[in-house]
């Protein structure tokens, strides 16, 4: 019985001393993760439009097209950036974390605004779109990352 106590003893020390020296060399959560600086959105969202008209191959009927899903591709990605300024903003703020049924209420709200952002893109690139051939559509879906889980 004395050996299943030290034992017990042994273990549980062990297992709180590992927890307090990992406690220790975790950086604080703001240091853990790089956020993208506004100037870097910026340039990534100019990459993204970039790319995608570069591969699409537009021609100049097409191009006709090109500025309404320019412009709703980088409202998107400022909608987006604004959002997760807020976000930061709330973190900094050092306010209580929301509870769970909070959480839940601000991820609805955070998908419906993506969802009407992205129904926007949506209407904005459907001209273009249907003027497109196959091979345009195909990359179309890939430089926007909207392949299904098929792949296609």
């Amino acid at each position: 019985m004395m050996k299943k106590t030290i034992a017990a003893a042994t273990i549980a020390l062990t297992l709180a001393g590992a927890g307090f020296a990992l406690a220790q060399q975790t950086p604080p959560r703001e240091e853990r993760t790089s956020r993208p600086s506004a100037e870097d959105v910026a340039a990534f969202t100019d990459a993204r439009v970039a790319s995608l008209k570069a591969g699409l191959k537009l021609t100049a009927e097409q191009e006709k097209n090109w500025p309404a899903v320019e412009a709703a591709m980088r409202e998107l990605a400022k909608d987006r950036a604004d959002r997760r300024g807020a976000r930061r903003g709330a973190d900094r703020a050092q306010q209580p974390r929301p509870d769970a049924l909070a959480r839940l209420r601000q991820r609805a709200d955070t998908m419906t605004a993506r969802g009407a952002g992205l129904k926007k893109l949506a209407d904005a690139a459907e001209p273009l779109y249907k003027s497109l051939d196959d091979g345009q559509k195909r990359r179309f879906a890939v430089l926007l990352h909207m392949r299904g889980r098929s792949g296609r």
